[in-house]
């Protein structure tokens, strides 16, 4: 086989600017969550990681703001779905369910499946190895709440 005929490994599709977004608010609130840096701080240093500037920057700033803001009702409404309490997840996993969470309650627009797509492969990117199982069950289970109309519909149509 010479060079010409090599396979080429297929390219990943390129990042869209929300799923960056999402990636840069994991980074800011896994700041928030280990050193306690207010969205002040982490507002302020976003803008030096590389690819920031891809980012869709206000969705960042909306996931990051309105987590910290909500975090004790978003971790009140996770934590029945949970194995173990809240505290003790790992603080990827925490920072994940967050956004997660916060998502589904905040943003209508989006359908749950996405949210939670999304979720799992942050939590792929950026998890332990079998986090991203963990990040799917529980969000399965908590968009049972919160969206359980859309949840039901789609069951239907299947």
């Amino acid at each position: 086989m010479t060079t010409s005929e090599t396979p080429k490994t297929p390219k990943a599709p390129p990042k869209s600017a929300r799923r960056r977004a999402r990636e840069f608010a994991l980074q800011g609130l896994y700041q928030w969550r280990l050193k306690a840096n207010d969205a002040a701080a982490i507002e302020a240093h976003l803008p030096d990681l590389e690819g920031y500037n891809k980012a869709d920057r206000d969705f960042c700033i909306a996931l990051i703001r309105g987590v910290i803001a909500r975090e004790e009702e978003l971790a009140a409404h996770i934590s029945p779905c949970l194995d173990r309490d809240f505290a003790e997840l790992s603080p990827v996993e925490a920072c994940i369910l967050l956004i997660g969470s916060f998502e589904l309650q905040q943003s209508p627009e989006t359908p749950y499946r996405v949210i939670i797509n999304e979720a799992i492969e942050l939590a792929k990117a950026f998890g332990g190895s079998e986090g991203h199982k963990y990040v799917n069950g529980v969000l399965d289970k908590l968009a049972a709440k919160l969206r359980a109309p859309e949840v039901e519909a789609r069951r239907a149509s299947k």
